[in-house]
């Protein structure tokens, strides 16, 4: 019976694309649901046979593992080089284009709230 061993939703394609390689390459066959036209539907990695359902997540749990400290060393190596980027020095580097969106979400806020505001008058 197959069983869904990994959702897709909010998963990066290289994350994505790495448990499909490693199920691959452990000869752990399954299959993928796509989230549809409308996204209503899973998406999904779901494996033909539960039988090897604890072998996967194993597999899975472990790269996560792996991956997370990989991308927790690459944000300190950033932070270290002077590559991160925070809002704060978004701001010193872009101010006009950051004030610009500022402004224009500043007015779609006011055009949506003001209808509401001029009700009960």
């Amino acid at each position: 019976m197959s069983v869904q061993l990994f959702r897709l939703k909010n998963v990066s394609d290289d994350e994505a694309n790495d448990i499909r390689d490693l199920l691959v390459k452990n000869n752990i066959n399954y299959y993928e649901t796509p989230p549809g036209n409308w996204g209503i539907s899973i998406p999904a990695i779901w494996l033909n046979d539960d039988d090897r359902l604890e072998e996967a997540k194993l597999l899975i749990d472990e790269y996560q593992q792996q991956r997370q400290a990989r991308m927790r060393n690459e944000y300190e190596q950033s932070k270290r080089d002077g590559k991160h980027q925070s809002l704060v020095s978004e701001l010193f580097n872009k101010p006009v284009q950051i004030v610009l969106y500022i402004g224009i979400a500043a007015v779609i806020l006011y055009f949506s709230i003001k209808p509401f505001l001029d009700f009960g008058q």
